[in-house]
């Protein structure tokens, strides 16, 4: 009992000369919290973003490509010209087509307007085919071509003709519109200067013959050549197909005439 407790403690306190008050006990008093600390505690923790997780690592391939050493962006327009510059080395070294002079040279550039009908090669077309030595075998005389190109199918017809170069020529004569083409005169059109330049142009670079051998290199040189007799002639005024046989007669020029004749056969 509380009132037993309290007579205890003051007899205690009498024989001992202290104080009742002195001798008891402090109570106990709760300690008290600071409002703020209370606080502090009871807020929830603050928690930042979340934290990504670790980028996976590349693969091999990939890594291997990231450590590759670049091409510098100034060597991209050294590597750009680099086919410009093979084209031009490539043609630097390619050989030179040969400048041809003379009846070749005339005759190349007379050619182009005979290509539609006898083809770029001379394969044919409209026209008779001139390669191959197709020509030489219906022209073994290059006066009977000379004649040919001069009058045209035309001439020849109107002249009563129905065939023309060598008559007996191999594989057959030719027969004047058995095609169904024509070939038209170009004495109209043409100079016998460039009559002849492009006949010698048909059979020695179109039609094939060699100007070296034994059959083709006396024809070559006296018409056909660079500086031949009968070009330089013709293109000096000083013969004319009318007259070429008389002003070469030592040479055995045969006639070529300005109207239409009679083919002469090989052997003659």
């Amino acid at each position: 009992p509380e009132h037993l407790l309290k007579r205890s403690q003051e007899r205690r306190a009498a024989a001992s000369g202290e104080s009742p008050a002195a001798s008891a006990p402090a109570a106990s008093t709760p300690a008290t919290v600071a409002p703020a600390a209370v606080a502090k505690a009871a807020a929830p923790a603050k928690t930042g973003p979340p934290v990504p997780p670790p980028p996976k690592p590349d693969p091999a391939y990939v890594a291997a490509a990231k450590s590759r050493k670049k091409i510098p962006f100034w060597a991209m327009a050294t590597l750009s010209l680099l086919p410009i510059w093979g084209f031009m080395y490539v043609q630097g070294i390619k050989p030179q087509a040969k400048a041809l002079s003379g009846p070749l040279g005339e005759g190349d550039h007379v050619y182009k307007g005979c290509q539609g009908c006898h083809g770029t090669t001379g394969g044919g077309g409209a026209g008779r085919q001139l390669n191959e030595g197709e020509v030489l075998k219906t022209f073994p005389h290059i006066e009977d071509q000379l004649n040919f190109v001069y009058n045209g199918t035309q001439g020849y017809q109107l002249a009563g003709f129905k065939e023309y170069g060598d008559p007996q020529r191999a594989g057959g004569v030719r027969i004047l519109g058995s095609t169904g083409g024509a070939m038209p005169g170009q004495g109209a059109g043409l100079t016998e200067v460039e009559i002849l330049a492009v006949v010698c142009h048909e059979r020695y670079t179109v039609g094939g013959a060699d100007p070296t051998s034994a059959q083709w290199q006396d024809e070559f040189d006296l018409w056909c050549a660079a500086e031949a007799p009968i070009f330089l002639a013709l293109e000096d005024g000083e013969a004319t197909f009318d007259n070429v046989d008389q002003k070469f007669a030592a040479q055995g020029v045969l006639p070529v005439g300005n109207t239409p004749r009679p083919g002469t056969p090989a052997d003659k």
